[in-house]
């Protein structure tokens, strides 16, 4: 009986899947089928490849999105805390631009929950969870997860032992080799693991650009309002900050490259990126002002949060992070080990950086071995409108393989990342 069930459900799911490739809404019927069978893996790869480029082709109703990210949430393990829980999250696309793990102790260190879970790379040379996994453990069960934020007011883990969304995760892996995702997939992945990890609050980052996963404008715009309208539907208070992002806020590209410009920025150092420091600040103010809201304390967010990050505080509750999820509890800048393998890359003209191309950065530093080669990835010592002169160098390629660092040096002189204006 539960076998003829089994084939019912993984009937429905397939005859669900046509139908939307032919453009038709489903039901919540058929679209927690899909979610279920891909939670459990019953459907292969190939299956779950056409679901995922009817969904980019179509896109999703208003109802269509409430649904799949409740079935979503239904199909997986869900976290439970009391009081406030606060969150933030980046549609990314922009390299180099680790603002969570600047955000996580500012908030936590503010006394407010902050159980960050987040994805791997999709189509950057690394995710949130890469770069932790570099000075730290990402992998927890739900108990883990509790213990640590408990203690220590916030964490920066990985979905995968959590069994959170399960869903997403397999389809994560079968857009990885793509490349992309589509807006509404986005919003689903992101709101399913809000509502799961308990969040009440949350601060969302939609970065647009030429070269971001959002070009235009007027499609963050569109893309704000889906988050917003699904916040309001699970009932979490949410703030949008839409902003335009030419190229990366961080130097570094590459897991412990990125780890490194956030411990300059906790640890103040006069080296550290100023642009990544504001944008962290600003998201935090921002996701602070609406927890502030909630508890009727009159404070103003981006103050408070540049009062805990310039005072140490931050930096002292980003340790005490590290050292929960059983990474060294003194982890500093100095304490980081780059790729043995190093190359910089000299301008062959002087002129003025005109413009970044943040897919050819994507392309060279997963050539170098990011996320996989911890150690790997691209050092910015230009940005946009630097001046640089002939024979000056313009950034420093990293790789634990020699041979990759020397794939990457050829990458470079067909996929350029600076556009110079003599």
């Amino acid at each position: 009986m539960n076998n003829a069930n089994e084939d019912d459900e993984k009937m429905l799911a397939i005859k669900a899947i046509q139908k939307k490739l032919l453009g038709k809404q489903l039901s919540y019927r058929e679209i927690y089928a899909i979610m279920d069978e891909i939670a459990h893996e019953k459907l292969t790869d190939i299956l779950t490849t056409y679901f995922v480029a009817s969904s980019f082709r179509e896109g999703y109703s208003p109802t269509e999105l409430f649904h799949f990210t409740k079935a979503m949430v239904e199909t997986g393990n869900k976290l439970k805390f009391k009081g406030i829980v606060a969150d933030k999250h980046s549609v990314g696309g922009i390299a180099g631009t680790r603002t969570t793990m600047i955000l996580v102790p500012i908030i936590a260190a503010a006394g407010f929950k902050i159980p960050k879970i987040s994805s791997r790379a999709i189509t950057t040379p690394a995710g949130t969870a890469d770069v932790m996994e570099s000075i730290a453990s990402v992998e927890f069960t739900p108990d883990e997860i509790k213990k640590i934020v408990d203690k220590v007011g916030g964490c920066v883990a990985w979905n995968g032992r959590l069994g959170i969304a399960p869903a997403d995760d397999i389809i994560i892996r079968v857009e990885e080799p793509l490349s992309f995702e589509s807006f509404d997939k986005i919003i689903i992945s992101v709101m399913a693991k809000k509502v799961a990890a308990g969040t009440t609050h949350l601060a969302l980052d939609l970065p647009y650009g030429k070269t971001a996963k959002i070009r235009h404008f007027s499609d963050a715009e569109k893309v704000a309002k889906k988050f917003t309208d699904l916040a309001n539907h699970f009932k979490i208070k949410s703030v949008v900050d839409i902003n335009e992002m030419l190229e990366p806020a961080g130097r570094g590209i590459g897991p412990i490259l990125e780890a490194r410009d956030v411990l300059y920025v906790l640890e103040q150092h006069k080296d550290r990126p100023l642009r990544l420091e504001a944008k962290a600040v600003r998201l935090s103010g921002m996701l602070l002002d609406l927890c502030y809201k909630q508890k009727k304390i009159k404070k103003n967010g981006e103050d408070e949060a540049r009062k805990i990050l310039e005072s140490g505080l931050a930096l002292k509750k980003f340790r005490e992070i590290v050292a929960a999820q059983k990474g060294d509890k003194n982890i500093s800048w100095r304490s980081l080990k780059l790729a043995h393998f190093k190359k910089e890359i000299e301008s062959t003209v002087s002129g003025r950086i005109k413009d970044i191309n943040n897919y050819n950065l994507n392309t060279v530093a997963k050539v170098l071995g990011a996320p996989k080669d911890k150690q790997a990835g691209i050092y910015l010592l230009k940005k946009l409108d630097h001046n640089v002169d002939k024979g000056e160098a313009m950034l420093i390629i990293y790789s634990s393989d020699k041979y990759r660092l020397k794939e990457g040096e050829v990458t470079l002189k067909n996929l350029p990342i600076f556009t110079i204006e003599k």
